[in-house]
């Protein structure tokens, strides 16, 4: 992904659930590699119109009878989706169920990159 044309956002929430699970599972070597990928990308952090805009969508969601994680917990999906509304980008994931009610989502394997994710 990193060698292809398009602009690869890091949203700041994804950062956040992947890096909380390296240290986690004590993976010093992959948490110096996210810090080195992240200095490759750019990088969306979480403000205020985001928070906002998640709060909104879980809302919506749940009105829907769609909602993303369980009522008490954070949910890091809507953060996500908010983050790339704003953002006006597409999302590639492996959590494609989730997140499509919101925004444009592909799971990465059908972007057209290969590698690992």
């Amino acid at each position: 992904m990193l060698q292809s044309d398009c602009d690869i956002l890091l949203p700041e929430i994804a950062d956040y659930e992947l890096r909380r699970e390296l240290i986690r599972a004590g993976k010093t070597k992959s948490v110096t590699r996210l810090d080195q990928i992240k200095e490759q990308l750019d990088y969306l952090p979480i403000d205020t119109p985001t928070m906002l805009r998640a709060a909104n969508l879980w809302a919506e969601a749940r009105r829907r009878g769609k909602a993303t994680a369980d009522k008490h917990a954070l949910d890091g999906d809507v953060i996500l989706a908010a983050q790339a509304q704003l953002a006006t980008a597409d999302i590639a994931t492996d959590n494609v169920g989730h997140l499509d009610q919101f925004v444009k989502t592909r799971h990465w394997r059908d972007m057209g990159f290969s590698g690992a994710a």
